[in-house]
């Protein structure tokens, strides 16, 4: 019996921890499609002409937001951007309510950052239109997921046996939780490091190698995922300065010597240059920092093709 085809019609996008590596596999297949179309010199496709796309921000962003916007505009969609600070949101109006607003209005998908974790679960309960996650507090963010695995999938051709260093803020990280649970999933062999009052109690559970000198995780690494230190996330105290931070966890070219040749590095930004990452290695020749900003467009195009046309034929964005 043949086996089924996969499908992401009309399926809400949470988490990668619940979803399977064929879905991982369906969506960089079709981010490969996509990126093709944003490098052509006419960036437009009919493929979502008809659909309705909501960017419902209760968070800042300028990456996720943007690249969103523009991933439903390259396929045709009508995308509005609606942030908080100039809704009804600041009269009183409830989450939910402003969810039953939107949907109201007939949009097909919601694309949602919140600070709340889980918050992209509830909506998903409450109305009809897909909803994709955009990041919720601490828990998830799919969509910087799957372009993180664009991105080591385009430089390094796989992931299995991968030695991949996740370094900084794991404790505040929505983009570390989602990649732990994709890379293990796809056999990477995972490091953490950071000082011990931005990791999560038992982070080991997560599945990673631990370490509190940045080195040891950096040593033969493939990929080093720098994240960002979160300081509007924190309370005072995590740890005694900056300039501190930087000398003891701060990936500069020193310590980037001693992960692999070839090295892949990725940071998710905004960047604290100077604090979590130097200048020279985020715009290094090992840096994939840019690329990621465009891999992200091609991703979060590939899932709303997937999640509003489902089996419709890639030919489709020609």
């Amino acid at each position: 019996m043949a086996k089924a085809a996969v499908s992401l019609r009309q399926r809400d996008i949470l988490d990668l921890a619940s979803m399977e590596p064929s879905e991982y596999e369906l969506i960089l297949k079709t981010a490969e499609e996509m990126k093709k179309l944003i490098n052509r010199d006419i960036k437009k496709a009919p493929t979502l002409r008809g659909k309705a796309i909501v960017n419902l921000f209760f968070e800042a962003s300028t990456r996720t937001r943007t690249s969103f916007e523009l991933a439903g505009k390259y396929l045709g969609a009508d995308v509005i951007n609606i942030s908080t600070s100039t809704s009804s949101v600041t009269k009183g109006e409830s989450l939910r309510d402003t969810l039953l607003t939107v949907e109201a209005m007939g949009v097909d998908a919601i694309v949602m950052r919140h600070p709340a974790e889980g918050a992209a679960h509830y909506a998903s309960q409450i109305v009809k239109p897909v909803i994709i996650n955009a990041g919720d507090g601490a828990h998830a963010h799919p969509t910087q997921g799957l372009l993180d695995l664009f991105t080591i999938k385009q430089y390094k051709g796989r992931f299995e046996g991968l030695k991949v260093a996740i370094v900084g803020d794991v404790l505040h990280s929505r983009v570390a939780r989602t990649n732990i649970s994709a890379l293990n999933k796809l056999g990477a062999d995972v490091h953490v490091a950071g000082p011990s009052t931005l990791m999560p109690r038992e982070v080991e559970q997560l599945g990673v190698t631990v370490h509190h000198r940045v080195e040891e995780a950096l040593e033969g690494a493939d990929v080093v995922d720098v994240l960002r230190i979160q300081l509007e996330r924190q309370k005072k105290g995590l740890f005694p300065t900056p300039r501190e931070y930087a000398r003891i966890f701060g990936v500069n070219a020193a310590r980037l010597a001693l992960a692999k040749e070839d090295v892949l590095l990725m940071h998710p930004g905004p960047m604290n240059r100077g604090l979590e990452i130097s200048p020279d290695v985020a715009y290094g020749d090992r840096s994939a920092i840019t690329e990621e900003v465009q891999n992200g467009v091609a991703v979060r195009m590939a899932i709303l093709f997937l999640v509003l046309m489902g089996g419709k034929p890639l030919e489709a964005i020609d």
